[in-house]
This record gives structure tokens, C-alpha cells and sequence, in this order.
């Protein structure tokens, strides 16, 4: 897709962070934009943000871990639109903890938005968008998380690893057709994600919180509120999008550590250290 201009675009988790960045720049660019989020008062505000840029702005409150409730949103897009032509299945939740003290249901919550929250937007956007026959792209929001694994955050890990190989396998089945993918690889980016916990499920429990996790919760929000701003994701996911690029990555210092990832699988080698330790 080389031109955005009069095109639509759906962005989930549109409210804040990287999904609010990549709605107000496919607003810059003269797109419709359909804004979906599980919160619906921010979702609000953001939305009224974007339509400053003048462009037209359609908001749904979803949850992506219900494939029906998104099934719903391609409908009224396609309803309200006619056409959809860039989804972006970015909506995320940071949960996490020792998996020795993890509950099922914590492991539910992180996998049902990550992971089948993109698998839905997949199942519902994608068939609709080749029988258009019109140019389209799919961006699914992994992390750096998906590429190595980190300690404490086991269902984010999996979740993103998850995406990451699901991304791959629908980059190949889409050779030839009318629809590209990416798969967007962030390391650490200034959003809301540390705070996730404001939208857990009413009848998830708050976890108690073990020293240890404490200590890395502490260091993982600090290092989020120093990263890159939203907008330069949204950059880089706009030149991916024009360019056709699969694997956008953020942030290159950090790409050494797929190297030595790939280094100790190839040796047999025992996983190392991955990130500095809290």
C-alpha cells in the first residue's frame, strides 16, 4: 500500500500509548479511522483528539479476548465504511509475575487479549478484506518479549511469542494476494501498559504482589516511562505499511539479544541472561 489518502484503518487498544500514536498518524495522513477499546470514557477523549485532524472517526468499545465483540466491530466498519484497509491488532495487557504463583485465570486474561485478541481481528477482518480485492495490511503488535524470553513475565512472553509465529505464517500464506503483514517488535515504549491492572476482569482478583515482583514491577515501569514516545512507533508502522515491511523493530540496541538467543540455540547452550535484573 503506497497510498493512505481516503483509505480506513482500525486500530484496537486506541485510547492511549502506541494504538492512540498510530490512530493520530493515519489521521494525518487522510485516513478513517475506527477506534476500539475496552475503555470507554478515554476512548472517548482520544477520539475527539483525532478528529481534530478533520478526519471521519468511528469508536467502538470492544474486548478483543470476545470474538464475537470483534467480529461486531468489523461489521460496523465495513457498515459505516464500506471498506477496510490497514488493521492493526495492538490492544495489550502487561500481566506477568513468577509463574510458580500464577493462577490459570491470570494466564486466560494475558493470552485472551494478546494473543486471541489479534487471532480475532485476524478471523474477522482478514477474509473480508481479500474478497475486496483492494490493497489492505495487517499490523499485529508483538514486543521484544516475543523474540526473547524475560523472567517474571511468562504469559507476556508467551502471548508475544505467539505473535510473533503466527505473524511469520501469515506473511508467507499472503504471498500473492491483495494483503500485506507486519509484525510490529517494540522494546520499551512510554505507555500505559505497566498500569494494565485498571482494566483486569472484575472477577479476576488483584495478585499479591511477592517481593521479587515488586522489585521487577518497580524496574519495568521505570524503564517504560524513559522509552521511545508512541509517535515513533506510528512512524515506523506507517513506512512498514507504504514499504511492505514485515519486522518492524523499534529499537536496534536490543536486537544482539535475538543474536545470542539464536547463538545458544544453534550451540545447545543453556539460556543466559537476557535483561539486567532489578
Amino acid at each position: 500500500m503506497n497510498e493512505l489518502r481516503n483509505r480506513v484503518a482500525v486500530v484496537t487498544g486506541a485510547a492511549s500509548g502506541i494504538g492512540f500514536a498510530l490512530c493520530d498518524r493515519f489521521a494525518r495522513d487522510a485516513m478513517s479511522v475506527v477506534m476500539a477499546d475496552i475503555e470507554t470514557s478515554a476512548l472517548e477523549e482520544a477520539a475527539e483528539k483525532i478528529r481534530a485532524h478533520g478526519g471521519e472517526v468511528l469508536t467502538s468499545t470492544v474486548d478483543v479476548s470476545k470474538a464475537h465483540e470483534v467480529e461486531q466491530l468489523a461489521a460496523d466498519s465495513y457498515a459505516r465504511f464500506g471498506a477496510v484497509h490497514v488493521v492493526c491488532n495492538n490492544a495489550g495487557v502487561g500481566g506477568g509475575g513468577v509463574q510458580a504463583t500464577l493462577s490459570v485465570a491470570e494466564w486466560d486474561w494475558v493470552l485472551g487479549v494478546n494473543l486471541h485478541g489479534v487471532v480475532h481481528g485476524i478471523a474477522s477482518f482478514l477474509p473480508r478484506m481479500l474478497a475486496s480485492g483492494e490493497e489492505g495490511h495487517i499490523v499485529n503488535t508483538a514486543s521484544m518479549a516475543g523474540h526473547v524470553g524475560f523472567p517474571g513475565m511468562g504469559p507476556y512472553n508467551a502471548s508475544k511469542y505467539a505473535v510473533v509465529g503466527l505473524s511469520e505464517a501469515l506473511f508467507h500464506e499472503l504471498k500473492g494476494t491483495n494483503v500485506g503483514v507486519s509484525a510490529l517488535c517494540p522494546g520499551w515504549v512510554k505507555t500505559q501498559i505497566a498500569s494494565s491492572s485498571r482494566n483486569r476482569p472484575a472477577d479476576l482478583p488483584e495478585r499479591v504482589m511477592t517481593a521479587e515482583d515488586a522489585a521487577r514491577s518497580q524496574y519495568i515501569s521505570q524503564v517504560i516511562e524513559s522509552g521511545l514516545p508512541p509517535a515513533a512507533i506510528a512512524d515506523l508502522v506507517k513506512d512498514a505499511i507504504v514499504t511492505n515491511k514485515f519486522w518492524i523493530m523499534s529499537h536496534p540496541e536490543m536486537l544482539p539479544g535475538i543474536r545470542m538467543r539464536a547463538d545458544e540455540i544453534l550451540a545447545g547452550r543453556n539460556p543466559g541472561s537476557r535483561i539486567e535484573e532489578p
